[in-house]
C-alpha cells in the first residue's frame, strides 16, 4: 500500500478509512486489468490498468485500481490510484481521449485488450482464484448479454447466475494468434467463475475472437472449456485460418 501510494500522482484522494483497511490485509494480489499503446513520432504511448486485491481480515477483500500513463508532456510514466471504478473510468477516459484514435464510445461492452507478451504465455499454470463480491450478478448478466452464439447459455443459468455474490475474471493461457498482414486472426479465452448464493460455482468461458467473415471482433459464451475450445477450431476450419 505503501509502495502504491509512494508513486501515485493522487494519492491524497485515498480515504484514511481505506488506507486502514489495506493495512490490515493478511495478503495482495495485483494483476495486468487492460492496457492500450499506440507508436507516436515522440516514441511509444499508452496506458495500464492494474487491479490491487486486499484480502481483509474478516475475509472480505479491497480493491484499488491503479492507471499507469505517459501521456504527459516529457512521456515518464505517471501513476493514479483509484478506490472507486467509476472515477478510475473517468480517468481512463481522459487518458484514452489524450491518445486519440477510436471514441471512448465505441469501446462500451467490448472485452479489455491485453498486451502482446500475454500472447506467448507458455504451458498452462494452475492459479487459485481470488473472489471478489463486486456486482457479480450484473457482470453475470452483461457477460451473457454479449454472447453472440446461438447455443450459449441458456434461461436455466440466467436464473442461477442472478444469485452470483461474488465473481473471478481470469485470462486462459491458451493464447492463439498468428498477426502480419490484412489475414490477421485474434482468439483469446476468459474464465468467468461464480458463487451463488447457495454455495455452488458456475464458470462461463468466454471466447473471444475475430474470426468472421467481415473480421469484425465478437464474443461466445459456453459453460465448458471444451464447447469454447471446438468452437474456436470450428471457426477457424472455416475460414482456412490455422490457429
Amino acid at each position: 500500500m505503501d509502495g502504491l501510494l509512494a508513486r501515485a500522482q493522487n494519492g491524497f484522494d485515498i480515504s484514511e478509512s481505506v488506507l486502514a483497511q489495506a493495512r490490515s490485509a493478511l495478503m495482495h494480489q495485483s494483476e495486468l486489468r487492460s492496457c492500450r499503446q499506440c507508436n507516436e513520432r515522440c516514441g511509444q504511448l499508452g496506458y495500464s490498468t492494474y487491479r490491487h486485491v486486499f484480502l481483509l481480515p474478516d475475509g472480505s477483500s479491497l480493491l484499488l485500481w491503479e492507471l499507469e500513463h505517459n501521456t504527459g508532456e516529457d512521456n515518464r510514466p505517471l501513476y493514479e490510484l483509484y478506490a472507486d471504478e467509476d472515477a478510475l473510468t473517468l480517468a481512463e477516459r481522459r487518458v484514452h481521449e489524450r491518445l486519440g484514435g477510436a471514441r471512448w464510445e465505441e469501446l462500451d461492452g467490448l472485452p479489455l485488450w491485453l498486451p502482446d507478451q500475454l500472447l506467448h504465455t507458455a504451458e498452462p499454470v494452475e492459479s487459485s482464484r481470488a473472489y471478489v463480491a463486486d456486482n457479480s450478478a450484473d457482470h453475470a448478466r452483461r457477460v451473457l448479454r454479449r454472447a453472440e452464439n446461438s447455443d450459449r447459455p441458456g434461461e436455466e443459468t440466467e436464473r442461477l447466475l442472478a444469485t452470483a455474490f461474488a465473481h473471478d475474471i481470469a485470462l486462459a493461457p491458451k493464447p492463439r494468434r498468428r498477426s502480419g498482414g490484412p489475414d490477421a486472426t485474434w482468439c483469446r479465452f476468459y474464465e468467468h467463475a461464480f458463487l451463488l448464493a447457495g454455495g455452488d460455482e458456475i464458470v462461463l468461458w468466454e471466447l473471444e475472437h475475430n474470426l468472421t467473415r467481415d473480421g469484425r471482433l465478437v464474443c461466445e459464451v459456453y459453460l465448458d472449456e471444451v464447447s469454447a475450445e471446438l468452437a474456436a477450431d470450428r471457426r477457424a476450419r472455416a475460414l482456412g485460418v490455422d490457429l
